[in-house]
């Protein structure tokens, strides 16, 4: 994810923070990365099975008005070859410890993830970096639903007003990585 802060906002030569001045552009892009979790035994990998396709990276662009959100949805195809059609995903940024967070420079911006089941969505429930959102059921019925519903669930990525608010010039970016195992 990159974001860029234009130089409106900004602090005094002295460093300190000159009052309504760090309010700027922030221009965002994230860098998707996906990967699957198959069952350990080969027997339960054979039948247990999970695939994601169809992400792309996310590009903010510039963000002039940082006193309101800024959210960015996508729908991709989540695949699940179990008797219940059931996966858990498992996100984790490029912050510390897997921390949602955008890197400019030394300045750090925080952001969301969130995930639903459903496809064509723009709010779902809150992902914790490297904490499992477990009992997802996939509407997919073809590993990169050529068949069938053309995707089946929604990642939102969500840059709060109070972190951009904060935000000094600059461009940001960091990646988010995606487990998806099966249940």
């Amino acid at each position: 994810m990159q974001a860029a802060v234009s130089p409106e906002g900004g602090r005094s030569g002295n460093g300190t923070k000159q009052p309504g001045r760090n309010r700027g552009r922030v221009f965002v892009w994230l860098c998707l990365l996906s990967a699957c979790w198959l069952a350990a035994s080969p027997a339960a990998a054979a039948s247990n099975k999970v695939r994601i396709t169809g992400l792309s990276d996310v590009d903010f662009g510039n963000v002039s008005n940082l006193s309101a959100d800024a959210v960015q949805s996508q729908s991709m195809c989540l695949f699940s070859d179990t008797a219940t059609s059931g996966y858990n995903v498992t996100a984790s940024g490029s912050g510390l410890g897997g921390a949602f967070e955008l890197a400019s420079g030394s300045q750090r911006m925080a952001y969301e993830v969130q995930w639903n089941g459903s496809a064509n969505r723009t709010s779902g429930s809150q992902l914790l970096p490297n904490v499992p959102l477990i009992g997802q059921t996939s509407a997919a019925t073809q590993q990169t639903c050529n068949n069938g519903p053309a995707t089946s669930a929604s990642l939102i990525i969500l840059l709060r007003s109070a972190a951009l608010s904060q935000a000094m010039a600059g461009s940001y970016s960091g990646t988010l990585t995606l487990l998806v195992g099966p249940e």
